[in-house]
């Protein structure tokens, strides 16, 4: 039996993790830190999959990453310490139009308790931090795995204080077993189209879907950037088996598409799939991001504003660790394209449902 901690629970990536490690083995014991606003959700997740995995043993701690301890009981810190052996930290704030206040709470402060309690770990095997590949902030060309280097700016305070944060869990390399993840842009399974939100490449669906009502939809500017969007199985299941991987031990890890395409190509594929028709016609970018300013526009079409930096970003991520890593393993990144359809599919059957729909 392996013991583990996760934060972030019960979020979708967190949630589908410990499935996950459920299916590899049935008698590991989990540990979730919760904050007091989400007991009542982590219940029902914490149900929903002791109805898939009736015998698996799942303990809410109420806590808060972002208070010393985790704001846990001595007793609780106590047990945790003398037991844990996997750590896996994924709370944070993934909003792109995050504020600054908001972010760092979260984001640093909150990654620095979290690497505290890390040291305090007896029996730690590993501590699996989730990043994100937008650590980058405006670099461009070439990104590398083994790299982190401060950018001249950021897109936005969420890319910005996830720098900050995995500069903090990089300090830990020397002394203990951390492994980094660095995800690209989340989407849904690329077998089921299943998601829980729609945000990220949902925003060009969201858009295409709102103005498929016009004659034509364009193309927006003329820029050569590529979209690196992954679906959540390939996070999953590749996240799960480095986690096992003793050659991670100290690797930072691109699970990003090593084959990403074009935006322009993405929203020509995403407008025929919706709609049967192919875009026309261009509309500069910057006249976008003019009528995008406005809120009401931004609502109106279920698109945030901070998206748009994200279609004329000229980068490409290396996924060297990441190839060597899962070479023997049987995962891949599915193609974007070829499951756009069950993405689109799943978009379509739920819509309307605003429980998926991002707040703008």
């Amino acid at each position: 039996m392996t013991v583990l901690l996760f934060t972030g629970f019960p979020g979708f990536i967190a949630s589908q993790l410990i499935r996950e490690q459920l299916k590899k083995k049935k008698d590991d014991q989990f540990y979730t830190v919760v904050l007091a606003s989400e007991l009542v959700k982590a219940q029902q997740e914490k149900e929903a999959i002791l109805s898939e995995y009736h015998d698996a043993k799942i303990t809410i701690i109420e806590g808060d990453i972002t208070v010393p301890n985790l704001d846990m009981t001595t007793e609780e810190q106590q047990l945790l310490a003398s037991t844990v052996e996997i750590v896996w930290h994924l709370a944070a704030i993934y909003d792109l139009a995050v504020r600054k206040e908001a972010a760092w709470k979260v984001n640093v402060h909150g990654t620095s308790n979290v690497n505290t309690f890390v040291k305090s770990c007896e029996k730690l095997q590993r501590y699996m931090y989730f990043s994100t590949a937008y650590v980058a902030g405006t670099r461009t060309g070439i990104l590398y795995e083994n790299e982190l280097k401060r950018p001249t700016s950021f897109k936005n305070y969420y890319e910005e204080t996830k720098y900050e944060a995995e500069l903090l869990v990089e300090d830990l390399k020397e002394y203990y077993p951390v492994t980094i993840i660095r995800p690209g842009i989340v989407r849904g399974n690329s077998i089921t189209g299943k998601t829980t939100k729609f945000d990220g490449p949902y925003f060009l669906l969201n858009m295409v879907d709102k103005l498929k009502v016009l004659p034509f939809i364009p193309f927006i500017g003329r820029s050569t950037a590529t979209l690196n969007t992954v679906p959540i199985d390939y996070i999953i299941e590749a996240a799960s088996y480095v986690s096992m991987a003793k050659n991670a031990v100290g690797k930072t890890v691109h699970l990003t598409d090593p084959q990403p395409h074009p935006i322009q190509e993405v929203l020509r594929a995403v407008t025929i799939e919706m709609t049967g028709k192919a875009p026309k016609g261009t509309v500069p970018l910057a006249l976008t991001r003019l009528f995008l300013k406005a809120k009401m526009v931004q609502r109106q079409l279920g698109v945030e504003y901070e998206s748009l930096d994200y279609f004329t970003w000229d980068a490409e991520f290396d996924t060297a660790v990441a190839t060597e890593l899962l070479c023997d393993s049987g995962i891949h990144c599915a193609d974007f394209i070829e499951s756009l359809p069950t993405m689109v599919h799943f978009y379509e059957e739920n819509k309307k449902n605003k429980a998926y729909q991002i707040k703008i």
